[in-house]
């Protein structure tokens, strides 16, 4: 089949998009390929339709699960056979996959970078006939990125095992630097490089200054009909502003990634099938859906950088229709995503704090530990060596970006509380309920009034040695309150563990790269001020600040976001008066009317492109007219 009967056959499509084809020839062609183009835009028909038209099995490399098994399903539904692995398998379910993907009953196997270095990939890959390579989310090689996951520098060792076969790297938002370190990191040769323009001609951007937010995403919502995305920051604020919408009359739920696979399914499917109008969700939530008639995306935080945003901004208006991308800030906001971006680097003395604690905590001696993994609590880890939870949290995080450690998953999924009810609700429970009466006021003790706000990261084993009592009691507790709607109680599902990735260093010879983190630190604060630029600038076109930092030549004004729309509103202002006083000079001088020289010189104050324009305008709708003479006088007739 030719590659636009594989379209047609299988996606329905009897053209490509812009840039489609290109990309796919260059593939068959068997070059390297680096692929820049917006959300929505359609890349993934850029390695699916070639690996179709060629003989094996096309290795997709990508960074979530949850993307990963809807890229599979969505295949399998168009009769396409293909396969993931990921976490949580079983050994002979990997098995029997890679068999598959030997034998030739699998076109696609999506891995995560983690999963290629795993000896079981690394012996099947050799037996396989690979066609291509496919680094989605490409970004993610680059230090330089908005999310760097370091598992992804492994992909050019691995490419080594099938030489031949070429790399197609795809993303939809990367700044040249992340464009020089994609090609760098995954050793490309000699590649083609395709970008889309960063421009959405159907997306009208704005950034509005709004202490009362929920007032103002209402009338949002109220103005603009359809489907719509929320974005906000935190797990609680998912299902509080959901909650108030509902009692608004606006038919909305939530989604973060807190929740089972079931209940993100049942969510997000209710969504599509438009059986809910309103998803509000954390940045968990978007990415690889096929929902093209999104007509607006309020985001109620800023987020961290502008490739962020421009990704879950783009999930607007794909079918090309109007559509509308809205954040709503305080000046607070601005002020707190700073100050969170440099609490996630630590000075190096806080590392090999950590890092000391670490070795003291699992007994592992100067030289041993080199991939031995240990159970780790982080509540009882930071209490026994009186260390702060937060910095301690983001020292790990650094440690492991550093190659020294590797938390598993459930690390960054502990359990989780917050509490439902009011003040005066949780007073009248209390009341009715004094069993739990103790136990609620020491929570609000440890804990303090932000249970009522947001959740809270829990530790089972800190408050059972707290209160006297063991685990399971203290589990116990919290699930009935739960059960009574009291609290929202989310238990970690297994225990985390930590790995030792290298011998273990006596800590003050820990080999920190200072200058690196330093680095990372400056280039993430650099991002901030990015958005923060974005976010406040009072008159540039949206689009253009958004091509400008992507390193596209900003084009034409969009025309349609809130500074062009300003801008416009302004002319149009000057333009009425400017008419008036046009009107009225001209009137005045009826009769042998007024040349344009005595016009310009009269209005010498005023900008002269508007006081053009006006003229034009005039003249067009016959409201003045030349005379034999050239003059400019009242057309009475």
């Amino acid at each position: 089949m030719t590659i636009r009967q594989i379209l047609q056959q299988f996606w329905g499509y009897t053209t490509f998009r812009p840039m489609q084809e290109d990309v796919v020839n260059a593939v068959l062609a068997r070059q390297d390929a680096l692929v820049l183009m917006p959300t929505g835009g359609g890349k993934s028909i850029c390695f699916q339709v070639p690996t179709l038209a060629m003989k094996g099995v096309c290795i997709v490399v990508t960074p979530l699960i949850a993307l990963m098994k809807d890229q599979v399903e969505q295949l399998r539904k168009r009769g396409i056979p293909a396969a993931a692995i990921y976490s949580g398998m079983h050994y002979r379910e990997i098995d029997s996959t890679l068999d598959n993907c030997i034998y030739g009953n699998t076109k696609f196997l999506y891995v995560s970078p983690e999963r290629l270095r795993t000896e079981i990939v690394i012996e099947r890959v050799k037996q396989m006939t690979v066609c291509l390579l496919a680094v989605d989310e490409a970004h993610c090689i680059s230090a330089w990125g908005y999310d760097f996951r370091p598992p992804y520098l492994q992909i050019a060792e691995f490419r080594q095992l099938t030489p031949d076969t070429p790399i197609i790297a795809l993303t939809a938002s990367a700044t040249p630097d992340v464009q020089t370190d994609i090609v760098d990191k995954l050793a490309l040769r000699d590649p083609q490089i395709f970008r889309q323009t960063f421009a959405r001609p159907n997306l009208s951007y704005s950034a509005v200054l709004e202490e009362h937010k929920e007032a103002r995403l209402l009338r949002v919502l109220q103005n603009v009909p359809g489907c719509a995305i929320i974005y906000v920051r935190s797990r609680r604020q998912t299902q509080q502003v959901a909650q108030w919408l509902v009692r608004q009359g606006i038919s909305a739920d939530f989604y973060h990634a807190g929740l089972t696979t079931q209940q993100r399914t049942d969510k997000q499917d209710a969504w599509i099938q438009d059986r809910t109008r309103v998803m509000v969700a954390t940045n968990a939530f978007g990415m690889g859906i096929d929902k093209p008639d999104v007509r607006v995306v309020v985001h109620l935080d800023v987020p961290d950088s502008l490739e962020a945003y421009y990704q879950e901004a783009g999930r607007g208006g794909r079918d090309g229709q109007k559509a509308y991308a809205v954040m709503l800030y305080t000046p607070n906001d601005l002020e707190s995503l700073r100050y969170r971006t440099e609490q996630l680097y630590q000075p190096v003395e806080m590392l090999r704090r950590v890092y000391q604690a670490l070795a003291n905590y699992m007994a592992v001696p100067v030289g041993g530990g080199e991939f031995n993994s240990y159970d780790f609590d982080m509540g009882v880890f930071t209490n026994t060596f009186n260390l702060p939870p937060q910095e301690t949290h983001y020292a790990l995080k650094q440690l492991q970006l550093e190659g020294f450690i590797q938390l598993n998953e459930n690390y960054f999924h502990p359990s989780r509380l917050a509490i439902v009810l009011d003040n005066r609700q949780l007073y009248e429970f209390q009341v009715m309920n004094p069993r739990f009466d103790s136990f609620l006021k020491l929570l609000l003790r440890i804990y303090g009034g932000e249970l009522f706000t947001d959740f809270l990261t829990i530790s089972e084993s800190t408050l059972a040695r707290t209160f006297l009592m063991n685990q399971p009691e203290i589990e116990n507790l919290l699930q009935q309150l739960h059960e009574r709607n009291v609290v929202i109680y989310e238990k970690q599902k297994d225990k985390p563990q930590l790995t030792f990735l290298t011998p273990r260093y006596d800590a003050p010879s820990l080999p920190i790269n200072v200058a690196e983190l330093n680095r990372r630190k400056e280039l993430a604060l650099r991002k901030v001020q990015a958005a923060t630029i974005y976010t406040e600038h009072p008159t540039q076109c949206r689009t253009r600040l958004l091509q400008a930092y992507f390193g596209e030549k900003p084009g034409e004004a969009c025309g349609i976001c809130d500074n062009c729309l300003k801008k416009k509103k302004q002319a149009e202002n000057v333009s009425s008066a400017v008419r008036k006083q046009v009107h009225d000079y001209v009137a005045l001088a009826n009769g042998p009317g007024v040349s344009p020289k005595q016009l310009a010189h009269y209005f010498a104050q005023t900008d002269a492109d508007a006081l053009a324009r006006t003229v034009k305008q005039m003249l067009a709708e016959e409201e003045i007219r030349y005379t034999k003479s050239g003059n400019l006088t009242l057309n009475l007739e």
